[in-house]
């Protein structure tokens, strides 16, 4: 999600780092800055757990991408994907993948050669209940998987149970699609979350909670070798600290607030690029509860929400409003959605029809983050509008993802939400489905319709015909004037002008092993 704590769970915090040196305010430790192949990066949040199938976000999915390698990777900076740990890999037939792996590939610490048996343990964890009875976190990215069969040391075939196109994107590219070591695994135990095993192009030198994690190189790695020898990450809350560390030449590379993207342009040695992104931020009621169980309150707010100030304020005008589901660029976008003007008389007129003339309190939960906040002031002055009072209850991350637990959306009035996207669209929809109620489903809002839709996109082939379901799927969302879209958001990076980042295409995910000299 975002670049706070993503939706899939969160874990405790990590034991208190050593005291170190101090530098702009920050307990950090005897870091030696950018230096001929070291490049010191700037992470909104620390590690949490470098466990493939139970990883909390693009946080930990970039030093396991980094440290491992799945059978095909993302190409840099791109959707497209090639090939990795694979020689060769091929979808013979709807349901079928039939792999053969690259000769001599090494996992680091000594665990051996990385064989069909790894991949095999690797996916169909995702698949295999634990001890305890529970899934991995991760479990849906593979939720088509069957089985994968052994047919050689180095060869393989991924059994599917139905036609899955998103398999490859979500699975085998990403993150759920790492192979880890069986060995290392069995061995570490709980230790694996803080010890990745991998044969990817760098190896997890060091990690001190809260202080910093060191990436070297990983001098068996069969692929080219990456352009640094080490990158050192360095959590850093606030955007300011950030831009100050950017601009002393403490750090190389951050995520900047737009607002000063141009002072940070104007900085000798400095560069700054902007990505647009596909993440899906938005407002949403309960809509078991009363009065937002009426479309007509649903859609009068809807009609009172001004969200061209809410960008102005909360994201200083730096990223474009969304309408629907789906961004840009992604497979059935909707292009076509309603662009509805803010209008007060006519949201009025609603909540007339529906009793509600006379306004009511409720409650807006958000995140306790700057633009969460500057958002929901927006929104409340936007409602007293047309007579709604809102009390706004701004929490911290531990707080509001648990929200996707035990049944605890049902408490909300109304909240602020920011998940991050994926490249297939099936991923958005699956939120929303009837089974995600009480999860992270926090309008609450089912459809059977919208359910079968997204199992139909799920395995569906035909690219035109995927468009058309998902489309229709987010017609069903705007009809329900459950879900009140403001946008895809928008990343803005400041990095040293020696420096060539790799970053995928929905801002949040950096291939490290892509990092190059400009």
């Amino acid at each position: 999600m975002s670049y706070d704590l993503t939706r899939r769970g969160f874990l405790a915090g990590t034991a208190a780092a050593a005291a170190g040196v101090t530098v702009l305010g920050q307990p950090w430790s005897n870091v030696v800055y950018a230096a001929d192949g070291r490049i010191v990066v700037r992470i909104d949040e620390d590690l949490k757990n470098l466990d493939p199938a139970n990883r909390t976000g693009a946080t930990d999915v970039n030093v396991i991408l980094a440290v491992g390698q799945g059978l095909v990777k993302f190409k840099p900076g791109s959707t497209e994907w090639e090939n990795d740990a694979a020689a060769d890999i091929k979808q013979v037939d709807d349901k079928t993948i039939e792999f053969t792996l690259k000769e001599g590939l090494k996992f680091s610490g000594n665990y051996g050669e990385l064989t069909a048996e790894d991949v095999k343990f690797s996916f169909e964890r995702f698949i295999t209940p634990g001890p305890d009875g529970k899934k991995v976190d991760y479990a849906d990215d593979w939720a088509a998987l069957d089985s994968v069969e052994v047919t050689g040391k180095l060869t393989g075939k991924i059994h599917l149970k139905n036609p899955s196109p998103a398999v490859w994107l979500i699975a085998l590219a990403d993150g759920s699609g790492t192979i880890i070591s069986k060995k290392a695994f069995t061995e570490l135990g709980d230790k694996f979350k803080t010890t990745p095993i991998g044969s990817g192009p760098y190896i997890l030198k060091e990690w001190v909670p809260r202080d910093h994690f060191t990436l070297v190189a990983n001098p068996d790695y069969l692929g080219d070798k990456p352009a640094f020898s080490e990158i050192v990450g360095k959590p850093i809350a606030e955007d300011k600290t950030a831009q100050l560390a950017l601009q002393a030449g403490e750090i190389d590379f951050t995520r900047l607030d737009p607002a000063v993207a141009k002072d940070v342009a104007a900085t000798k040695g400095l560069k700054v690029e902007k990505l647009s992104a596909i993440d899906y931020i938005w407002i949403g009621p309960n809509i078991e509860k009363k009065p937002f169980d009426d479309v007509r309150v649903r859609q009068a707010i809807r009609l009172a929400l001004d969200v061209p100030a809410i960008i102005a304020a909360a994201y200083n005008g730096s990223v474009e409003p969304a309408y629907a589901l789906e961004a840009p660029g992604i497979l059935g976008y909707w292009a076509d959605a309603p662009k509805r003007e803010r209008d007060i008389e006519g949201a009025k007129k609603l909540l007339e029809e529906a009793g509600q003339g006379g306004g009511f309190s409720t409650r807006l939960t958000v995140l306790n983050k700057a633009v969460a906040q500057a958002t929901a002031a927006v929104v409340q002055a936007n409602l007293a509008d047309i007579g709604i009072d809102v009390q706004i209850d701004a929490i911290d991350e531990g707080a509001y993802w648990a929200y996707g637990e035990n049944d605890a959306s049902k408490d909300l009035d109304l909240v602020l939400v920011e998940y991050r996207g994926k490249f297939d669209p099936g991923f958005q929809t699956q939120w929303f489905t009837s089974d995600q109620i009480g999860k992270w489903n926090w309008q609450r809002w089912g459809s059977k319709e919208f359910d079968d839709l997204h199992k139909q996109g799920g395995i569906e082939t035909d690219s035109k015909k995927r468009e058309e379901i998902y489309i229709a799927a987010q017609k069903l969302m705007d009809e329900s004037a459950a879900f009140w879209w403001i946008t895809h958001n928008a990343y803005t990076f400041g990095f040293k002008d020696t420096l060539s980042p790799g970053i995928l295409p929905n801002g949040n995910q950096w291939q490290y092993a892509s990092f190059k000299q400009a």
